[in-house]
C-alpha cells in the first residue's frame, strides 16, 4: 500500500479546518485563518503542530520561528507564545493541526527505546524540522475519525499514542524525552505551571511552588524564569488574562470576570489587560462580541498551530 503523501494530509486538513480550532476530539485542533492576523498571545502545553499551507511567525519563550507549510514543531513546556499568521488568503488559507501531547504516554512509550537518553537540561524545550512522511498516515486517520464520531473514544487515544511514538523516531525525539525525566528542570518546572494553570485564582506561594519542584527558592526563580522566560507571578497573570478573555464575551460585567480569575483590584485587572492585548476589557468584549460567530479569527486570536 502507497504512504500517504504531504498532499493527501493536506486535503483532509483543509475539509476539517474551522475558524474557531475545536474539535470533538480531545486536545485536537484544527486551524484555518482566510486573513494574516494581528499578533496574539498564548500559553502553549506540551503539544505537537503542524503548518499545512500559508506562514506564520511564532516567538516561543524567547526564540523565534519561522512556521511555514511542511514544518512541525514540538513544545515540552508549558511556555508563553508571541504568534501571528503572516501568509494567508480566501484562496489558499492558512491550515494546521495541534495536538496535545501526554506527558505519560511518553513515559511508557521511552521504556521501549532505552537507548534514547539525552540530557533533558541541555535540550531546548521545543524545536521545528520537515515533518517526517511516517507520521502522514496516523494524522490522516486521526482527522478522518472526524466524520465517524462513535470511533473517537476508542480509536483517537490509540492513534494519538501511535503518533507519539511516531515523533519519538525523528528529530523530535531529544523535545519530547524531556517530558519522561522526572528529575529534568522542564519536567518539574512543568510541575508548577501545571498547578498555576489549574489554581490561577488562587494566591501563589513561591515556596510551596519549589517544595512541589524539590527546588531552593531561587533555584526555582531561575529554572521557572529559564523554562518560561517569565518570572511565576507574571506566568500566573498571563493565564488569568487568557481565562479573562474567553470569558469576557459571555459574562455580565468585567468586575465578574476580573474577580473570577483572581484579581482583587479592577483597575490593575484594567491596565494589565490593555498592556498584553492592546485594548481595554470594553473594548475588547466589544469588538469579541461583534465578531462572534463571524468566519475569520477575531484580532487576537492568531491561530495556535
Amino acid at each position: 500500500m502507497e504512504t500517504p503523501s504531504f498532499a493527501d494530509l493536506l486535503e483532509v486538513i483543509e475539509r476539517h479546518a474551522r475558524y474557531d480550532f475545536e474539535t470533538e476530539i480531545p486536545g485536537l485542533k484544527v486551524v484555518r485563518s482566510d486573513y494574516p492576523t494581528e499578533i496574539g498571545h498564548w500559553l502553549y502545553q506540551p503539544s505537537f503542530g503542524v503548518v499545512a499551507r500559508g506562514e506564520k511567525q511564532l516567538m516561543l519563550a524567547e526564540k523565534p520561528f519561522h512556521y511555514r507549510a511542511g514544518g512541525s514543531l514540538v513544545c515540552a513546556a508549558d511556555v508563553p507564545v508571541t504568534s501571528q499568521v503572516t501568509e494567508a488568503s480566501p484562496a489558499a488559507p492558512y491550515l494546521a493541526v495541534h495536538l496535545d501531547l501526554d506527558p505519560q504516554v511518553v513515559v511508557e512509550l521511552l521504556r521501549d527505546r532505552s537507548g534514547l537518553r539525552p540530557d533533558p537540561d541541555a535540550t531546548p524545550i521545543a524545536a521545528m524540522h520537515e515533518l517526517s512522511p511516517d507520521l502522514h498516515d496516523p494524522l490522516i486517520r486521526l482527522l478522518s475519525l472526524l466524520d465517524r464520531p462513535r470511533d473517537i473514544d476508542v480509536m483517537a487515544p490509540l492513534i494519538r499514542r501511535e503518533i507519539t511514538w511516531r515523533l519519538l523516531h525523528t528529530e523530535h525525539a531529544l523535545q519530547l524525552s524531556q517530558l519522561a525525566f522526572a528529575n529534568g528542570h522542564a519536567a518539574r518546572i512543568g510541575r508548577a505551571t501545571a498547578w498555576i494553570r489549574d489554581n490561577f485564582s488562587e494566591a501563589l506561594s513561591i515556596p510551596d511552588l519549589a517544595g512541589m519542584t524539590g527546588m531552593s527558592v531561587p533555584s526555582f526563580h531561575r529554572h521557572f524564569r529559564a523554562v518560561t522566560s517569565m518570572s511565576p507571578l507574571q506566568f500566573q497573570k498571563r493565564v488569568r488574562l487568557q481565562q479573562a478573555r474567553r470569558d469576557l464575551p459571555g459574562a455580565s460585567t468585567i468586575s465578574a470576570v476580573a474577580y473570577e480569575v483572581g484579581y482583587e483590584s479592577l483597575s490593575q485587572f484594567n491596565r494589565d489587560y490593555r498592556r498584553l492585548f492592546n485594548l481595554t476589557p470594553s473594548e475588547d468584549s466589544a469588538q469579541l462580541r461583534a465578531t462572534l460567530g463571524q468566519e475569520f479569527v477575531p484580532s487576537g486570536h492568531s491561530a495556535l498551530a
